[in-house]
């Protein structure tokens, strides 16, 4: 399969870059990578989004883009290229194969990204990770929600989880999840390819774990709840901080209360706990 390479030049590009990769991922591009004016973005030759990306106004900043027909790219040595490890607070490390550190840290994932997202690199998967490290995990059952590259059930499952499944509708993501659980000796993690429609006829979690879109949130809260233990706690992330009255008051129609936010570069943490 061939791709267009989009380079974007966004003025000026924080936040800006943030929010227009936010508002095009749903487009059908599998990959990002930031620069210093902007960021570049991957597409199948096969999707045209172009008249979607003509719609786009902000008040706050703008944006031009050129592109090119690039032939199939090793993705992987892309990845090599621009993937640095990422540090979560001095206790968690989420680093590729290729990465050698000198210091060891308490959990240590090692995840080879391809092209499904969740390298940490982004505010909302650091978040969920930081956030994550002041529960205690040990022997719940968890549920990651658009799992990605299953970071975030891999960490679960290292902080004492007793029972780890994660879910994404990428056939892609599901396989590349998998591979990652082996490289970290979580072999019993379990992916499932599929949406919403897999919350029927789910056992309940302790915690549930969404880090996607506001969209997709706004969707699912509605069937994330009943699998949610009493007292159990849903991890949002994946949208702005001035998306947070608008979920909150969702979540709050949904028995759950507001427990904790937290923000980094205008990204959001939200967690919240089930009424009993």
């Amino acid at each position: 399969m061939n791709y267009i390479q989009y380079t974007f030049i966004v003025n000026p590009p924080e936040p800006g870059s943030d929010i227009l990769i936010a508002c095009i991922a749903d487009l059908g591009f599998e990959s990002f990578e930031t620069t210093p004016e902007g960021f570049i973005a991957y597409i199948p030759e096969k999707i045209n989004c172009e008249g979607e990306l003509a719609t786009l106004t902000f008040d706050d900043f703008n944006f031009t883009f050129s592109k090119k027909q690039i032939e199939q790219v090793n993705w992987n040595e892309e990845w090599e290229k621009n993937f640095s490890p990422v540090i979560v607070n001095d206790s968690c490390c989420i680093r590729a194969p290729f990465h050698v550190l000198e210091k060891k840290y308490p959990y240590e994932i090692v995840i080879m990204p391809k092209m499904s997202f969740g390298t940490g690199h982004h505010d909302t998967t650091w978040l969920v990770c930081k956030n994550m490290l002041e529960f205690d995990f040990k022997n719940k059952m968890v549920f990651d929600m658009g799992t990605g590259t299953g970071v975030l059930a891999i960490l679960a499952k290292k902080l004492g989880a007793s029972s780890v499944i994660g879910n994404d509708i990428d056939e892609w993501s599901v396989e590349n999840a998998k591979e990652n659980c082996e490289n970290n000796s979580c072999p019993d993690i379990e992916f499932v390819l599929g949406d919403g429609n897999l919350f029927s006829n789910q056992p309940t979690y302790d915690f549930v774990l969404a880090n996607i879109n506001k969209n997709v949130l706004k969707n699912y809260i509605p069937k994330i709840v009943p699998i949610l233990k009493p007292n159990g706690f849903l991890f949002l992330s994946g949208f702005f901080k001035t998306d947070t009255e608008e979920l909150t008051a969702l979540c709050t129609a949904n028995y759950l209360k507001p427990f904790k936010q937290e923000v980094k570069n205008e990204w959001t943490v939200l967690i919240l706990q089930k009424a009993v």
